[in-house]
C-alpha cells in the first residue's frame, strides 16, 4: 500500500466506518471523537487534534460537507473543498479516520459511533455539546480542551484580505 492510499483508507464512508468501528472495539480500543469544519486547517488545529488523540487509542474526525459549511459558515465558505480537507486530516499521523457529515450537527454521527471520549473546544459549555446527552447515556466522558491562542480560520482571512 501507497503512503497515498494509506492517507485515503483513512476517509471513511458509512460501510467502512461500521467495519473499522467492529475492529477497533474488538481490539477494546479506546475511541476519541471530535467534529469541524476545519476549513483552512492551521496550527490551532493540529494542537487540538494532537491533544484529543492524546486521550484515547483512535481519533475518528467528523467533517462538515460544503453543503453544511456554507449553511453554518455563509456562501462564501468553505475555501477548501470538502474531499481535500478529508485528506489532508487523514495525513495527520495521530488522525485514525475522518467522516464527512451532511447534516448541521454531528449528532446522528455520535449516536451511531457511540465514542468513549467526546471532545469539542473550551468554548463550549459541557452540557451545550451536541450529542453529550448520548455520551452520558452510554458511559462516555465529554472533555473540552483549550483552544491555542492566535490561530483560527477567520484571523487567517482576514490577514489575507487585508493583503488582497
Amino acid at each position: 500500500m501507497t503512503k497515498l492510499e494509506l492517507i485515503n483508507s483513512k476517509v471513511l464512508n458509512d460501510k467502512s466506518l461500521h467495519q473499522q468501528l467492529a475492529i477497533w472495539r474488538f481490539l477494546n480500543k479506546k475511541i476519541v471523537f471530535t467534529n469541524g469544519c476545519f476549513d483552512i486547517l492551521h496550527l490551532g488545529h493540529i494542537d487540538y487534534l494532537s491533544k484529543a488523540k492524546d486521550l484515547g487509542n483512535i481519533l475518528l474526525i467528523g467533517l462538515n460537507t460544503d453543503d453544511s459549511v456554507k449553511r453554518l459558515k455563509g456562501d462564501n465558505r468553505p475555501i477548501i473543498k470538502e474531499q481535500e480537507r478529508a485528506i489532508f486530516l487523514a495525513s495527520l499521523l495521530f488522525v485514525d479516520g475522518v467522516i464527512l457529515f451532511d447534516e448541521d450537527t454531528p449528532y446522528n454521527l455520535i449516536k451511531g459511533v457511540e465514542p468513549d471520549i467526546l471532545v469539542k473546544g473550551s468554548d463550549y459549555k459541557k452540557e451545550e455539546i451536541v450529542g453529550a446527552d448520548i455520551i452520558q447515556e452510554t458511559g462516555g466522558e465529554i472533555i473540552t480542551i483549550d483552544f491555542l491562542k492566535g490561530y483560527s480560520t477567520t484571523s487567517i482571512l482576514d490577514k489575507i484580505r487585508k493583503v488582497v
